[in-house]
């Protein structure tokens, strides 16, 4: 392949991905920082629903973490839906049932697909707060967490409210790596929403009005995939309300959680998470998705032929360079929010594994089935 040709057109993705990623980082420092004032009473009855399948061995941590949050507790309900589980969840719940925690375990005798949605919008039936709020059962997170994301809800009148999900004590390098590459994905949900088009959340801390739920129609028309009880749903909500869609930038609003532990797991959840994109029916995110996934693709195919011809090496080096500044200062301001600045050391690395990891998830996400919750899913 002629080398201008291929120089031409990665130096115009190079470009695009750039100003994309400056966009974002715009997008970030639109949404100021935000801190509950002092003496705040909330006003609004809250259902926090957790959708768990054999997490036996975590949601004790998580339901203690829940009890502890300073709210009203009149105006405060915690609903546990077990979804199936073969282990002692059920058994865990039921020992909070003295201090209100609710168990609703499903019982469906028919296959789906969508269980998690399932296992939400029968959550959402019982529930009887005006907001709902959903996280996971391997989540913590601290005791002003709750009233934090109330306070922003109130005073912006919101009808959804995206917050922050961070990982926490890892073990290693490699979920440290993790830790960064997520705060990425965090940083350009929180980015659209700051831009005034929202694209992507985190079910781990999202919380939405019951009513805005079923003006929406709830997850009809998006139940046939395993994953987006957030994202997609958020697309359903930003289409007729953008402007009413927050983001909580606060630390006391953010929930902790646990990196994949091994490779296959990761790739197995970021598959998951990149199916969903078939359901978009936003044009501009999927040319975006499109766009950055063709950036790492010629990227990609560049690096092969420098292997060749050493000629394209000099072309990739720019490339990557440029890719690696931009992250740079699309990051800075994430590792501080999240008070993780180490973690920049891993950049460099990630900038190269991410060029590959996206080509793959890219392909992967959008072709067969995937493992989760020991199902087989799509």
């Amino acid at each position: 392949m002629d080398i201008q040709l291929v120089s031409f057109i990665l130096a115009i993705l190079t470009t695009l991905y750039v100003a994309l990623v400056i966009y974002m980082r715009m997008g970030w420092g639109r949404l100021p920082a935000w801190k509950k004032p002092h003496g705040f009473n909330p006003r609004t009855p809250v259902s926090i629903l957790v959708a768990a399948r054999n997490e036996a061995h975590n949601i004790g941590t998580l339901i203690e973490a829940l009890l502890a949050q300073e709210y009203p507790r009149e105006l405060l309900e915690i609903i546990i839906i077990d979804d199936h589980s073969t282990d002692g969840t059920s058994a865990v719940v039921r020992g909070y049932a003295a201090q209100g925690v609710q168990l609703l375990v499903l019982n469906e005798s028919e296959p789906l697909n969508s269980y998690k949605k399932k296992a939400i919008s029968e959550g959402i039936a019982r529930a009887t707060g005006e907001l709902v709020v959903t996280t996971d059962a391997d989540c913590r997170m601290g005791r002003q967490w709750l009233a934090t994301i109330v306070a922003f809800y109130e005073q912006r009148e919101l009808y959804m409210v995206s917050s922050p999900v961070v990982y926490s004590d890892e073990k290693n390098a490699f979920e440290e790596a993790q830790t960064l590459e997520f705060l990425y994905l965090i940083g350009l949900g929180a980015a659209g929403i700051g831009n005034r088009h929202p694209a992507t959340c985190n079910g781990a801390n999202l919380a939405y009005r019951r009513d805005i739920f079923y003006e929406m129609g709830g997850f009809a028309g998006i139940d046939d995939l395993a994953s987006g009880d957030d994202e997609l749903l958020l697309h359903k909500v930003a289409a007729h309300y953008a402007d009413r869609v927050g983001f909580c930038k606060s630390t006391e609003a953010v929930v902790y959680t646990d990196a994949k532990p091994t490779l296959r797991e990761l790739l197995s959840q970021r598959r998951r998470w990149a199916s969903k994109s078939i359901k978009y029916k936003d044009k501009a995110i999927v040319v975006l998705g499109v766009s950055i996934w063709l950036f790492n693709a010629v990227l990609l195919a560049t690096g092969v032929l420098s292997l060749f011809y050493p000629g394209y090496a000099f072309v990739l080096a720019t490339a990557l360079t440029s890719k690696f500044l931009v992250e740079l200062f699309f990051l800075y301001p994430l590792v501080r929010f999240a008070r993780r600045p180490a973690l920049l050391a891993y950049l460099p690395v990630l900038t190269l594994v991410h060029v590959v990891y996206m080509v793959y998830i890219g392909l992967a996400g959008n072709w067969g089935k995937y493992e989760w919750k020991d199902r087989r899913v799509r």
